[in-house]
């Protein structure tokens, strides 16, 4: 059911969360996990009523936070990885792209199953657009997911590549940089504790020394540190990457890295006294975001350079006390691959086309609905079509937009449908999550995060 009004919402909550002093109190746990909490979450995304939508994102994360699963950064582990106190094992930050509430419940299954510790829910710049996912949404689907799930603990919410545009800052670089501040604060607003600032894309390679190479890339990347560290809530300490090699470009060397590190640490100390830096680092070592496809619409091998990251990440934690090197463009990697990273150092891998392209090729998902997606594709999306792409490469790197423009097609599937789904991708998430060496690191990270809950204000609508 979703919500159409204010009183449709507080009817609906009757018996089950109350109200009081500012908060939400839940007075029937089964009630909201059983049938609830998917009333709430379909009105957060979908409901024509703006009052009910927001108020529904508000109980949601409330009714979260009382139940322990709470936003939080994972600033402090990563800190530990950094002094070597504790290894083993590589962080998952998966981008979900569609159908985020049920993907996520799927996530939340393996991880329990598993005993598993940390795993990053994150969204990048370009998908929060074509996805029509903004922060607020994201958590709250991730949050209801968890709440149905049964989960509890951190919940660890990530702005992936959030980008400086080489063309929006070449055209006025005031605007593209407040752009990006602004949306780091509505994501930070909406719990995203954890942020990826990617400025790789300014570095200018025909430049005479890697310094002025990676000039522009460093001093943006800490002036945007100190901006969120002014704005970041009491007691919680926004875990901050950074990215040295453009994804899709040559390989990062670890002397492009130092250079980076040593001057990005010296603009920071000049922006203020004291304001901690980054936690990672992003690098490139031989992949590209969806993976490469072939004219049949397979996807070609990429060759990841694990000298890159094993030395990169060792040089990080030495050196300067990063948690490690970050892989991005990961999921389309054949499975053998998976169980190199922990040895490497790699503090965390990224994982989305992978996901994507399993709801779209499951024998579950409706043909019908497919062929939809695909002839909106070719129909209103063929001027992005390149002279050099079959019709199978054209659709593979553009069917990703689909799930903007077809999200209430996609959640409003059978449940049945859904749970099939659900079941293939928990499947996936518990074998990447065994290959990352990430069962029964449970127990490490509730000893090293410690969340804090942010309070938030109460949509007047729904004061006594």
């Amino acid at each position: 059911m979703i919500y159409e009004s204010l009183d449709q919402l507080k009817k609906g909550i009757s018996g089950v969360l109350t109200i009081e002093k500012d908060d939400v109190t839940v007075s029937d746990e089964t009630r909201l996990r059983e049938t609830l909490i998917d009333n709430l979450v379909y009105s957060a995304v979908f409901s024509p009523d703006n009052e009910a939508q927001s108020c529904s994102r508000w109980l949601i994360r409330r009714a979260g936070a009382r139940l322990g699963c709470v936003a939080s950064s994972i600033q402090s582990l990563y800190e530990a990885m950094g002094k070597g106190a504790v290894s083993g094992f590589t962080v998952p930050a998966i981008n979900l792209r569609g159908i985020t509430y049920h993907s996520a419940q799927a996530v939340f299954r393996a991880a329990m199953e598993a005993h598993a510790g940390p795993v990053i829910f994150e969204i990048a710049r370009s998908e929060i657009g074509y996805t029509d996912q903004r922060p607020s949404e994201y958590t709250t689907a991730v949050t209801a997911a968890a709440i149905k799930a049964g989960y509890r603990g951190p919940l660890f919410l990530q702005g992936d590549h959030f980008q400086i545009n080489a063309k929006g800052y070449a055209a006025d670089p005031v605007a593209e940089i407040q752009g990006i501040q602004s949306l780091i604060g509505e994501a930070i607003e909406a719990g995203f504790y954890n942020i990826d600032i990617d400025a790789s894309t300014l570095a200018d390679l025909s430049r005479p020394s890697v310094r002025e190479q990676h000039e522009l890339n460093y001093t943006i990347t800490a002036d945007i540190t100190a901006m969120i560290r002014n704005i970041e809530p009491a007691g919680v300490t926004v875990s901050v990457g950074g990215e040295i090699g453009e994804i899709g470009d040559k390989n990062t060397t670890v002397e492009e890295f130092t250079v980076f590190m040593d001057n990005y640490l010296a603009t920071l100390g000049r922006r203020g006294k004291g304001l901690k830096g980054i936690s990672k680092i992003s690098i490139q070592t031989g992949t590209t975001h969806g993976g490469v496809p072939l004219p049949d619409g397979s996807i070609a091998e990429a060759k990841i350079d694990f000298g890159a990251l094993k030395e990169i990440s060792r040089v990080a934690q030495s050196r300067y006390g990063l948690s490690g090197a970050v892989q991005h463009g990961a999921s389309t990697l054949p499975d053998e691959a998976f169980n190199h990273f922990p040895p490497t150092g790699t503090a965390e891998i990224h994982l989305a086309t992978g996901f994507q392209n399993m709801i779209y090729d499951s024998g579950h998902f409706p043909r019908d609905l497919r062929e939809k997606i695909y002839a909106w594709i070719n129909s209103d999306l063929r001027v992005e079509k390149k002279e050099t792409d079959t019709d199978e490469q054209f659709i593979y790197k553009t069917r990703k937009k689909g799930f903007g423009r077809f999200k209430e097609d996609m959640w409003a599937l059978p449940p049945p449908v859904l749970e099939k789904i659900g079941a293939e991708l928990q499947g996936k998430f518990s074998f990447l999550f065994e290959k990352l060496n990430l069962p029964g690191t449970r127990d490490i990270m509730d000893r090293l995060v410690k969340p804090v809950d942010v309070p938030l204000k109460v949509p007047p609508q729904l004061k006594q």
